[in-house]
């Protein structure tokens, strides 16, 4: 059954399952939606809303013509050992997810900047001492990845008078932004970095990017805010940069194990806060909206929106 005569849905994604049918239901109720592992007759789907699948859900999937993530990663799906080839991916790229990702930021880099960190230790020990703050243009912030998020965080930042720069793969014209681009600009990128705030893909390229050489690279006192994916960090080179003082702190949203163990020492460590993975969540109203029009779209001109490149894994 094809996707532009009638869209059948599979679902599988982050224990919201009802709510999702129910949201499909009142935006887009010309799509039929099945949930893994009740998918009925598996010949009548032709697209899925997925997160983290198990590989056995593509086996019988034969009419599939497209995959929706659920959030803006994918490498869940990627990992997946039954993906099928061939079939095109589509990002979630919603306003209100991209919204939920630049609060996040924005709270971490306000928070490290006006040595909010500090206060909190001062107000456990009841100790009233005024800290030396710098203003917002004397505070350089540095995001890593410029996509569709990173690019919507530089704007706020940019806003409220910060100096924002960038790194990214390859070149890329930003205003406002001085963007760094390939390794041999990394160490001029970071040693600049004040606040880094990390939203890169997962990728074998971006695997503990930041590891004990380059977070020596960064100034002394930086922070570090990982919001992209717990791989982009070395995490015991990231202990030893907080524990002996080249780090003052650091704020994690994202870790190599999910849920993080409760042995992890990020849990007690006092330059850390640890979030569990809620940087930004994916809200079915708008993310409904945002495939239902992709759907129709597709039936005017064949062309899918926020396709992922499967062979260089975003």
């Amino acid at each position: 059954m094809s996707i532009l005569k009638k869209p059948v849905m599979l679902l599988k994604t982050d224990s919201r399952d009802r709510e999702w049918v129910q949201t499909f239901g009142e935006i887009a109720p010309e799509i039929e939606m099945r949930i893994w592992p009740d998918v009925g007759d598996p010949k009548e789907i032709n697209c899925a809303l997925l997160w983290a699948p198990p590989a056995e859900l593509f086996a019988s999937l034969e009419n599939l013509e497209v995959i929706f993530s659920i959030g803006a990663g994918v490498d869940s799906l990627l990992r997946c050992p039954g993906l099928p080839t061939g079939v095109p991916i589509v990002r979630m790229v919603e306003p209100q997810l991209t919204a939920g990702m630049v609060e996040y930021c924005l709270f971490n880099v306000l928070r490290f900047h006006r040595l909010i960190h500090h206060f909190e230790r001062q107000q456990e020990a009841k100790h009233w001492e005024e800290l030396t703050q710098r203003p917002a243009p004397d505070v350089t912030v540095g995001i890593m990845g410029l996509g569709k998020l990173g690019q919507a965080l530089a704007s706020q930042l940019k806003a409220l008078q910060y100096r924002v720069i960038g790194y990214r793969r390859s070149a890329l014209d930003i205003d406002g932004v001085e963007v760094f681009h390939g390794p041999e600009q990394l160490p001029l990128f970071l040693s600049q970095t004040q606040i880094l705030v990390l939203l890169m893909p997962a990728t074998p390229e971006t695997k503990h990017m930041l590891n004990e050489k380059t977070l020596t690279e960064l100034p002394i006192g930086a922070f570090v805010i990982n919001a992209g994916r717990g791989d982009l960090i070395d995490e015991q080179a990231l202990l030893h940069a907080l524990d002996s003082d080249h780090l003052d702190g650091a704020a994690l949203d994202v870790f190599a194990t999910e849920p993080l163990p409760t042995n992890s020492p990020f849990w007690t460590h006092p330059k850390v806060l640890v979030t569990p993975h809620i940087g930004s969540i994916t809200f079915p109203p708008t993310a409904c909206r945002y495939i239902a029009d992709a759907i129709r779209a597709h039936g005017d001109s064949g062309e899918w929106p926020n396709l992922v490149k499967t062979t260089e894994g975003y």
